[in-house]
């Protein structure tokens, strides 16, 4: 077997998962020692990323243990093909295990080989989201009726031992491997608080799943909220609107107003009237014929249309005064924006809110982040103290600069400016749409995809790592469905920022 190339470990595309609560994959069809020792290093960066660092001692015997189980699961299945023998039946189950472990073994590379070929793989998958960790092992070889009783015995006989030392003593089984890898297992979640209950066993569309759910530890997710509230309640000094618009929102939030007031009223900033037609008159909108005033405007996209243009065009503002070397994150913005409003209008015509709400909900998605690369070094240095005084790493502050929690971070600096609370729920929920309320799901849906096409544009994420469930509500059912509409909305962003 020719050496395995070291592969390289990817740091950004791990803090981009965890920030994006994204799913990170790693697949191997052999498990060499290189791929064993990298994957490794995955958990370990991806577990010190979150501040999780008392488990990677654990989990890595954990993984290890999953990662030789399903491997050797896959061989199993190799063996049994060549001695033609049903691994599904009882008896020859039972015949072939005899043997299994005597010939696999000593013709280890031979069998390795046959899986490969048969494209059996073992499937690495960690995602942190909603403060819990998730770590699986898939192979796609099913569980027999009797490896699945064999897995459950060895669960409940864990319950007997409480420590490894009794275990080693009392477990006795030549057949299988002894099973006592899978006892240590359970005893090692124990040392880190978890039970049997947070490690699963089944089978789906073809694949065996070993998952192990980690509570993210109560003292990290305790310091991210407190620091984020502590650096959004010392931002007293954030740059709020002009009292023009804000008179504006006034008028636009009472129900009794008539749009000949609205228009008159934009109308008599100089500023703000240029702004909101050139919006207004971008391709984004691709409005039938060019709109040459502000009462013509308010015509053609409606009262509540309007309000979020003004607090999109207000909001741009407002961040760009408050600091620069921006342009990576507003040109992102910009392109979220445009792939929402195009997504909704193609997907959600029937509704004109969605449609109405879709470009400020797109652009201010992460205005968390902004928040971050834009805040003066006061403001920093203050959160600093804060940290010490009350005993917090300073590494969780980093995280925070980093983009983690910046959705949290975004939705209370909406709040804070009074924002609807369609847009609010979409900041806080863009990365999490399962998590929104019903009322704004399918908004926050589009704004998850559009955001997920960029990175997925600019190859930091791949297609396994869009939400499956969310990628059928829109009927993408493959990649190439994907591609082509990643394609046609890449191509028509270029062509409208010409």
């Amino acid at each position: 077997m020719p050496p395995v190339k070291k592969v390289k470990l990817d740091l950004s595309k791990i803090k981009m998962a965890i920030r994006a609560g994204i799913p990170l994959s790693v697949t191997t069809y052999t498990l060499p020692r290189e791929m064993e020792s990298y994957i490794d290093s995955v958990l370990k960066a991806f577990l010190s990323e979150l501040n999780q660092e008392n488990m990677i001692e654990y989990l890595i015997y954990c993984l290890n243990e999953l990662l030789t189980n399903a491997k050797k699961a896959n061989t199993k299945r190799i063996f049994f093909n060549q001695k033609k023998l049903d691994i599904f039946d009882e008896e020859q189950y039972r015949e072939g295990m005899k043997n299994f472990k005597s010939e696999t073994l000593t013709n280890i590379r031979y069998y390795l080989d046959l899986q490969k070929k048969a494209g059996l793989y073992i499937k690495l998958i960690l995602q942190s989201r909603n403060n819990k960790i998730k770590l699986e092992v898939r192979n796609n070889s099913e569980l027999t009726v009797e490896e699945y009783k064999r897995i459950h015995d060895k669960l409940s006989r864990a319950q007997q031992y409480t420590s490894v030392d009794q275990a080693m003593e009392q477990v006795l089984d030549d057949t299988e491997g002894a099973g006592l890898g899978l006892i240590i297992m359970i005893l090692m979640l124990e040392k880190i608080g978890l039970t049997e209950e947070n490690f699963q066993v089944l089978c789906e569309n073809g694949e065996t799943i070993t998952r192990i759910i980690l509570p993210l530890d109560e003292k990290t997710q305790k310091n991210l909220r407190v620091v984020s509230h502590e650096f959004v309640n010392l931002i007293d000094e954030l740059p709020q609107f002009p009292d023009s618009v804000m008179r504006v929102n006034r008028l636009l939030n009472n129900p009794d107003s008539k749009m000949s007031e609205i228009a008159m009223l934009i109308s008599s900033d100089v500023s703000l009237t240029s702004d909101l037609l050139k919006l207004v008159n971008s391709a984004t909108f691709a409005l039938a014929s060019p709109c040459r005033n502000i009462a013509d405007a308010v015509k053609m996209v409606g009262i509540r249309g309007i309000k979020n243009m003004i607090l999109s065009v207000s909001s741009m503002n407002v961040l760009n005064s408050f600091g620069e070397n921006t342009k990576e994150l507003w040109t992102h913005a910009y392109r979220v924006a445009f792939y929402t409003y195009n997504i909704a209008r193609n997907f959600c015509a029937s509704d004109r809110s969605i449609v109405e709400d879709s470009y400020i909900c797109g652009l201010l998605h992460d205005m968390g982040k902004l928040i971050f690369e834009t805040a003066h070094p006061v403001y920093i240095n203050r959160i600093k103290s804060v940290c010490a005084q009350k005993g917090i790493q300073p590494d969780i502050f980093e995280k925070l600069v980093a983009g983690v929690n910046h959705g949290e971070i975004g939705a209370l600096i909406a709040e804070k400016w009074n924002f609807p609370e369609v847009i609010v729920s979409v900041i806080r929920h863009h990365h999490e749409p399962d998590l929104a309320p019903q009322n704004v799901k399918k908004l926050t849906e589009i704004v998850y995809l559009s955001d997920m096409l960029t990175h997925y544009q600019s190859k930091e994420i791949d297609f396994y790592q869009f939400d499956q469930e969310i990628l059928a509500e829109f009927h993408i059912t493959s990649e190439v469905q994907l591609q082509k509409i990643s394609d046609r909305l890449e191509e028509a962003f270029e062509k409208n920022s010409m």
